[in-house]
Formats: structure tokens, C-alpha cells, sequence
């Protein structure tokens, strides 16, 4: 890798710390003849689009796999999660894996997030924070309501941006890992995402639409016949605060298993850092302090 080369890697990966930093503040066409067959069997694609939450909260709980796929200065890293999700409770638990460092070494621990309605918990956070800690986020004080500063994407939030659908179209039937699906693709705003979701989102993704370069969300979703997500993958835009460029990320969203049992408990306030958080690319600090409580 030449210098120029280098230079770039380390600023993609200073971006994605900045995706799990505290300082953050048009629809495809499918053929006729493959919609007429939907429209035919009675689906129509923006209402099971819009259903999709609701369908998986009956699911109870499921396994879950993450990807972000993140696209700056010419460089493409991903940030990978794997974990479960009670969507009656809307609780999750991820254990995310940061891409390695330029050298090939990893450059972090694996990071463990709870996820609730309104807040992220994050565990081996770094920048100081002590390992036995865990540091607490307001999601709706992010400017993308946590779609991609935990470098996952909430997947119930994720479920609420499809109620924000205003176009879609039914592309095909397909498998996703054996499973018969609905491939729908579509554009969703995240201002009518927000109006529609539940309390626990409402705030969270009303800040996203204020927050991204563009409050449409391209999204291409995978339904079975239950209605349930099997895969979800959603596009979205933001600006690095940095550098002030545009930064393109891609968030996909496997589910499977569902009827898992999920028991995830939040940390107790005696557990949450509340001390400051370090900015890691400069090794100074961002005056910002974590949150004390759930």
C-alpha cells in the first residue's frame, strides 16, 4: 500500500470512528409481469411494506446478522455484528466487530451494544472507558438517530424506516438461506417514518430526517410469507462532520430463527461510565460525558 493509499484507509476508519463516536450530532421498477403476479395473489407492496414492524413484533424474538458497508475518499470498509432480538421488548444484543487496521492487525475488541427503545449501550467502547463499563447514548440526540453511529443498524428501527415507505414495487419471489420470499424494492422518508413509528423510535428517527444529507432511504426488502423480514438493506447519507464530505453507507439485516428466546437486561446505573469520552484520532477529549441511566 503506497502512502497515498494509506492515507485514505486511515481516514475511512477514522470515519467509521466517528460512526462510533459520541460527537455525532428513487425507487427501482420491476417488470409488469412479475408485479401483476403480486397484485394477483392480493399483496400490495407498500402496505406489507408498512406492516413489516408489526409482523415481526408477533415473531417474538430471532438471531440477527449486521452488516455496514461504509464508502469515503475512495476506500470501502465493513462493520459486522451478530446477536439476538425480542421485538415484543424491543431489546437486542450485538457483538459488532470493527474492520482491522491498514496493517492487517485488529485494531479493537470486539464491542457488545444493547439495544433499547431510545438508547445504545456500548461495552469495550474504548477512548477511555473503562473495560468493565458501559457507556449509555441517547439516540434521539444523534443526528442519525442511531441508523448507523453503533455501525448497526437497530433492527426494529430498522422494521419502522419501512413505514415511511411511499413507493415500492415487487420485484420478484426468491429464497433467502432456504426460506421462499417477496423481494420488494422501494424509497422510504424517514420524516414519515417517524410519524408512524412507536414512541420508543419516534424521536430517534425524527432526528435521522434532520439530521442525513437525504431523509429518502432506498431500501431493497426480503418478506416471507408471514410478512417477517428475512433481509433488509437499507442506503443512507450523511456528511462527515470532519471533513465536511459526503459519506454512502449501505446497512444489510439478516433475521432468522425466529421464536428464539431473547433475555437481555440493561445495565444498571452503578455499571454506566459517566466520565468523558476521548476522541480517539487525536487522543484529546470531546467534552461530551455519557449518559447515567436507562
Amino acid at each position: 500500500m503506497d502512502g497515498r493509499q494509506h492515507r485514505r484507509a486511515g481516514r475511512t476508519v477514522a470515519a467509521v470512528g466517528i460512526l462510533l463516536g459520541l460527537g455525532t450530532g428513487a425507487a427501482g421498477c420491476s417488470g409488469s409481469g412479475a408485479a401483476a403476479e403480486d397484485v394477483k395473489g392480493g399483496i400490495d407492496p407498500v402496505t406489507a411494506l408498512h406492516r413489516a414492524a408489526d409482523a415481526l413484533r408477533g415473531a417474538g424474538g430471532s438471531k440477527a446478522t449486521t452488516s455496514m458497508e461504509m464508502a469515503t475518499g475512495g476506500t470501502r470498509v465493513t462493520i459486522r455484528g451478530r446477536g439476538v432480538y425480542d421485538y415484543r421488548h424491543r431489546l437486542g444484543r450485538l457483538t459488532v466487530m470493527l474492520p482491522e487496521d491498514p496493517a492487517g492487525a485488529a485494531e479493537h475488541r470486539p464491542i457488545t451494544e444493547l439495544l433499547a427503545p431510545g438508547a445504545l449501550f456500548m461495552k469495550n467502547r474504548g477512548a477511555g472507558v473503562p473495560a468493565d463499563k458501559w457507556v449509555r447514548v441517547d439516540t434521539a440526540t444523534l443526528s442519525d438517530g442511531n441508523l448507523v453511529t453503533g455501525g448497526a443498524t437497530d433492527p426494529y428501527v430498522a422494521a419502522e424506516v419501512l413505514r415511511g415507505t411511499r413507493d415500492a414495487a415487487f420485484v420478484e419471489r426468491t429464497e433467502v438461506a432456504g426460506t421462499p420470499v417477496r423481494h420488494y424494492r422501494g424509497t422510504a422518508d424517514l420524516g414519515r417514518a417517524a410519524r408512524y413509528a412507536s414512541a420508543g423510535n419516534r424521536a430517534s428517527l425524527a432526528a435521522a430526517a434532520r439530521g442525513f444529507a437525504a431523509a429518502e432511504v432506498p431500501f431493497d426488502a426480503y418478506l416471507d410469507d408471514q410478512g417477517r423480514i428475512r433481509k433488509l438493506r437499507q442506503r443512507f447519507s450523511f456528511v462527515n462532520g470532519h471533513e465536511k464530505t459526503s459519506v454512502a453507507v449501505a446497512s444489510t439485516l439478516l433475521l432468522y430463527a425466529f421464536g428464539t428466546p431473547v433475555d437481555i437486561r440493561l445495565p444498571a446505573p452503578a455499571d454506566i461510565y459517566a466520565g468523558r469520552i476521548a476522541e480517539e484520532e487525536s487522543g484529546q477529549e470531546t467534552g461530551e460525558k455519557s449518559g447515567d441511566g436507562a
